[in-house]
């Protein structure tokens, strides 16, 4: 994923620090104030960066810095977090970018984002939408390698590893993420066989001490509805009956809910190692 930060720091260096009629060189008090800003930003004093940036604009009558100010405000709310506001302000720049390649930052930024703060959905709306502008062919394998990490933040390993496998430069998150589905347990299976053999899906997820109450519990149930049927015990068996399906349905929910628990730390645990130990471009 080089080429995709190559491409996007070469050009926030040269639409960020570049003035129309000028060479990097302060000569107006919006050029000043402009400088001002990337010089806090550079200090990663994003805070007052932002104040800065909002005064530029509101002074800025030619809408000269629009995108830059407004690209900048979002990358400094990034950075400290502050993720509602950097959705705001890049969702802003995007629609004073001057070009395409400005447009595809923006947009890229917005999308990195919504990741972050577990918006999933429209990462991949934006994405989506991205893929179908005949000014972005080019750089489908870059909004597929967003695709991929969108997928990932939306707990769709499977469709993650997919992505990665199209953007043609991620083979190793495309492998992770396979890895990552294949140690995921099936919702569905466990609750298949809790109906068959009560107990069951709780072994399967290695919750044993709950699966051998389950077993026990519906097992001695079972066992006395039906002696009770068999004496004639009417009112005795369909009370019995009562809580044997009673504790079959618990047992059932129980497997269900081991197994999302299981894929949920699964997930986190992914998510981690990837934080602390994957190198490439990351939301």
């Amino acid at each position: 994923m080089n080429i995709f930060a190559n491409r996007a720091l070469f050009f926030l260096f040269f639409c960020l620090l570049t003035v129309p009629g000028t060479v990097l060189k302060a000569q107006t008090p919006l050029e000043r104030q402009f400088q001002l800003a990337q010089g806090l930003i550079a200090k990663e004093n994003y805070f007052d960066a932002i104040t800065e940036l909002k005064r530029l604009l509101f002074f800025d009558q030619k809408k000269e810095y629009a995108f830059r100010c407004n690209y900048l405000i979002g990358y400094s709310y990034k950075k400290g977090a502050k993720l509602d506001d950097a959705v705001k302000y890049f969702s802003l720049s995007q629609l004073a970018a001057p070009d395409d390649s400005a447009l595809f930052l923006a947009k890229t930024e917005l999308v990195r984002s919504n990741i972050l703060r577990r918006t999933a959905d429209n990462a991949l709306l934006i994405l989506k939408q991205m893929e179908k502008e005949p000014r972005f062919t080019q750089r489908l394998k870059e909004i597929n390698y967003w695709k991929g990490w969108a997928y990932i933040f939306d707990d769709d390993w499977a469709k993650a590893s997919e992505e990665f496998l199209k953007s043609g430069s991620a083979d190793e998150l495309s492998g992770f993420c396979r890895e990552v589905e294949k140690a995921k347990y099936s919702v569905s299976f466990a609750k298949v066989i809790s109906y068959i053999l009560p107990g069951s899906g709780q072994f399967y997820t290695g919750n044993y001490v709950s699966g051998i109450m389950s077993m026990a519990w519906t097992g001695f149930l079972g066992y006395l509805t039906y002696n009770s049927f068999a004496e004639e015990r009417a009112f005795d068996g369909l009370v019995e009956a009562g809580l044997f399906f009673r504790f079959h349905r618990g047992n059932v929910q129980n497997a269900e809910k081991f197994a999302i628990e299981r894929n949920s730390q699964i997930s986190k645990d992914a998510l981690i190692y990837l934080q602390n130990n994957y190198k490439g471009l990351k939301p």
